[in-house]
């Protein structure tokens, strides 16, 4: 049974906020996430951020090059059919299915606009990042967020994003590093881009748990994406 079936789906024009527990194998996820889609855009389900940790693997999206996944035998890899290239996912990091109808608007989200839906996720991490006296920052050809070290010269990224939408409904989303093993990022090459690194709240110093990388996440979300559909 998936997460999708284990619990009734809320009214079309609701947001259902779910978080899964343990570790959810991602080939679920995925059959979840295109069933909710599918469901959204018929009308018979309401939207939904769902909260997840997966077990160690790579994700290619449809950028990935076949190159930049430098370790092939290190952990199971999936192709996720969202944009972007190689990412890693894993214990430790909060990954966040956004299922939206981007036909209508959400906050400052404008509707039919995948540009400024991407724009979006990207607010709402740096606010959420912001809760933890963390200043996350965009970079121009750069997907995801990213923290500076202004004194060594050094930045290194410390959230992914990596959307797809079908008929204006999203799924994918993105994925924060709380606490991962970083090491596991040496299988690839993350996001395309081999010369910055990746970082978590924890290599920042901040002894920060999912439960309240949850609550930055969710207090972070109406002042972006507003308070209307969240129930």
């Amino acid at each position: 049974m998936t997460p999708l079936d284990s619990t009734p789906s809320p009214l079309p024009g609701t947001l259902d906020w779910r978080v899964e527990d343990g570790l959810l194998p991602y080939p679920q996820a995925l059959a979840a996430m295109r069933a909710r889609a599918d469901a959204i855009r018929t009308g018979q389900a309401g939207e939904q951020v769902w909260l997840v940790e997966h077990p160690p693997l790579y994700t290619a999206g449809t950028s990935a090059k076949h190159g930049d996944l430098a370790d092939p035998n290190r952990f199971p890899t999936f192709d996720a059919g969202r944009g972007g290239q190689w990412t890693y996912h894993g214990p430790g990091q909060r990954t966040a299915y956004v299922m939206l109808d981007l036909t209508r608007p959400h906050g400052s989200v404008r509707p039919r606009d995948v540009r400024a839906f991407v724009e979006g996720l990207e607010e709402w991490l740096i606010h959420a990042l912001d809760r933890f006296n963390v200043r996350g920052e965009r970079r121009d050809g750069r997907v995801g967020i990213w923290v500076a070290d202004r004194a060594a010269g050094t930045e290194a990224k410390v959230a992914a994003i990596g959307v797809r939408v079908t008929r204006w409904v999203s799924w994918h989303g993105v994925a924060l590093n709380v606490d991962p093993d970083l090491g596991h990022f040496a299988g690839i090459v993350p996001c395309g881009i081999a010369e910055h690194g990746v970082t978590s709240l924890h290599a920042l110093g901040l002894p920060v748990t999912m439960a309240d990388a949850d609550l930055a996440l969710r207090g972070a979300w109406g002042e972006v994406f507003g308070d209307g559909a969240l129930s």
